[in-house]
């Protein structure tokens, strides 16, 4: 089936969901989307996508459908609800569900389509606003094989990273691992800026020679040069991770395994929440060891 004559619904226009479905039209494949916030739809509808008035009516002009939606909830609304996706489904629509959610939920989810003629991918990213942007996420996808291989030209148009990583809910599964080790990235980038910072030592110096070495990680390079100049503005949000970590801890919690760090991460977060930063990126997690050592590492105003 050429780019054109495959019909892809996306559903959910945020931070991410925007860059995705747009890099899918540059990619030349017929998009129609649909966003709970109708001024979303507004904005892709100038860049020549077409428009729905519910995930049903999206289902039903689509091949292929996309959602990439905040939470657990948020994606059972939109795929099992009165106007969702099964709703308007025809025999043999491709579900991908690119959030990051519940791995049980997802398996949940996944037998309900099947019943409905659906078939279902779990497909959540790593790469944030930067990747979605550029088209150069990191997917990871739960489901036959066999589905996978039909969209892969889809995936491709977002991610240059694409790994089939197992049956329907490992996708999520591996995602939550990525989590685990962002959290601990994040609160290990945010301790050595707070110790370099006190010590009296250039962090710019510090942020060059460490991404070179083995501390690098992906918030070294990314997310510590927004901090050393203030800018707390969202790639990802403190909210998002929060839930992500949520999730983690709850599938941890099932499976009786402790996660000392991805707690703590957790709680220090929730700091960050407290102080009205929820909508913040989440390297505002530097406020906190600012507050807990009195030490300024953000330029103050």
């Amino acid at each position: 089936m050429g780019k054109e004559s495959l019909h892809v619904g996306f559903i959910g226009l945020g931070i991410m969901g925007q860059s995705m479905s747009r890099n899918l039209h540059r990619a030349g494949f017929s998009v129609t989307v649909w966003n709970r916030t109708a001024s979303r739809m507004e904005e892709a509808k100038a860049w020549g996508v077409k428009t729905a008035s519910s995930p049903r009516e999206v289902a039903a002009q689509s091949d292929v459908v996309i959602t990439m939606v905040g939470d657990t909830p948020d994606v059972r609304e939109v795929v099992e609800g009165p106007e969702g996706v099964l709703a308007g489904a025809r025999d043999g629509l491709i579900l991908i569900d690119m959030s990051t959610i519940s791995p049980e939920a997802t398996r949940q989810m996944a037998a309900q389509a099947a019943a409905e003629g659906v078939r279902m991918l779990d497909a959540p990213v790593s790469g944030g606003d930067v990747g979605a942007r550029e088209g150069t996420l990191s997917i990871m996808v739960g489901g036959e094989e066999e589905t996978l291989e039909q969209v892969k030209p889809l995936l491709k148009a977002m991610g240059k990273n694409l790994v089939h990583c197992g049956p329907i809910g490992a996708g999520q599964t591996v995602k939550a691992c990525n989590q685990i080790m962002c959290g601990l990235n994040l609160l290990g980038m945010v301790e050595a800026l707070s110790f370099a910072k006190k010590a009296g030592v250039d962090l710019e110096t510090m942020i060059e020679v460490t991404t070179q070495g083995a501390a690098g990680s992906w918030a070294l390079t990314n997310l510590a040069p927004r901090v050393i100049k203030g800018d707390l503005d969202p790639g990802f949000s403190v909210r998002f991770q929060q839930k992500d970590l949520r999730i983690v801890l709850e599938e941890a919690d099932r499976m009786d395994l402790p996660l000392l760090g991805t707690a703590q991460v957790n709680q220090l977060l929730r700091s960050v929440q407290a102080y009205g930063g929820e909508e913040d990126g989440t390297q505002a997690l530097v406020q906190v060891m600012e507050r807990l050592g009195r030490v300024q590492v953000t330029p103050q105003e």
